[in-house]
């Protein structure tokens, strides 16, 4: 076998095939990996206390993931004033008992939620690069119509059912209302505008009168909800989905948002303008996966801890 640079090809595949399975091998060690990541965003009004928000996204629990569970189940012990989980949390059709489980302590907080779509369809196997050569917007198969022969159907309903009996606010395409501490915070929620669920004109014209503070909701922070709920005015928009990128490139960052949103913003607090308005954005890199890549590179899972502070 001839040599390139003075070194076997058969020794250059080895090196290749080790280095391969190194990454493989990292990337699914990262992806147990979690993370509690922390933010502050002010947003309050002056003289308020801050206000704690354990922000909960893309869980994609698979049945037997115990790891993920646990981890779950200990971020009640940060003891939130309130929960916004913004969506995903099935990757397996019958993990809503360990969904419900997992997130049992903190069922017993305020909380608000969205779904995803993949809270209302199960995966599909896909080549695990692929998403990685093409622009993700909203083409899955779906499109928002009658889901295409094949598609599994998640058992939302159960998760919706535990979610409700626990006292959380469902935002789905409506608005809602949480006192904290003396505050009233007000929440505008869309269903998941990925699969072209969300129907902003059902909730628009902006923050409700009287609130001290008012949070857009939304599971896929694509530019057009990102735009409708700047442009009417709201502060702070909430949205996961993104998965950080999910393989990303060490010193450069994410390749893919899997929807129109920049890379530059793929996850954090960021800035979005519209309409003359600003808004504080913050997208979760969420805490899992989908169940067919099951890897995550320089991305770790994270829920996040927002500390809500008075404007400055």
């Amino acid at each position: 076998m001839r040599a390139r640079y003075g070194i076997p090809l058969k020794v250059t595949a080895g090196i290749t095939a080790v280095g391969a399975a190194g990454i493989a091998y990292a990337a699914g060690f990262e992806a147990r990996s979690f993370r509690l990541r922390r933010v502050t965003v002010p947003v309050l009004p002056p003289g308020a206390r801050p206000v704690r928000v354990l922000q909960v996204a893309d869980i994609h629990m698979v049945s037997g993931q115990r790891k993920k569970q646990r981890w779950l189940q200990s971020l009640a012990g940060l003891r939130p004033d309130f929960v916004v989980n913004t969506g995903d949390n099935l990757s397996d059709p019958e993990a809503v008992p360990e969904v419900l489980d997992a997130l049992g302590p903190l069922l017993e907080f305020p909380g608000v939620y969205v779904f995803g779509s993949n809270d209302y369809y199960g995966p599909k196997f896909r080549n695990p690069a692929r998403y990685l050569f093409e622009k993700a917007q909203g083409k899955h198969g779906l499109n928002g119509k009658a889901p295409a022969v094949g598609v599994v159907h998640n058992p939302w309903e159960g998760l919706r059912d535990g979610f409700d009996a626990a006292g959380w606010v469902n935002l789905t395409n409506t608005r809602g209302r949480l006192k904290v501490d003396g505050l009233e915070i007000a929440f505008t929620g869309l269903d998941d505008p990925h699969i072209k669920r969300d129907r902003y004109a059902e909730v628009a014209g902006g923050p409700e009168p009287g609130a001290d503070l008012s949070i857009g909701v939304v599971h896929a922070p694509y530019l057009r909800a990102l735009d409708a709920f700047t442009t009417d005015g709201y502060p702070l928009v909430l949205a996961g989905h993104t998965h950080g990128g999910q393989l990303c490139i060490p010193f450069y960052g994410a390749l893919v948002t899997n929807c129109d949103l920049d890379t530059d913003r793929v996850k954090g607090l960021s800035a979005h303008e519209s309409g003359g308005n600003r808004s504080y954005l913050h997208v979760s890199a969420g805490c899992g996966t989908n169940r067919y890549t099951p890897v995550r590179f320089a991305c770790a899972p994270e829920s996040t801890l927002l500390t809500l502070t008075p404007r400055r």
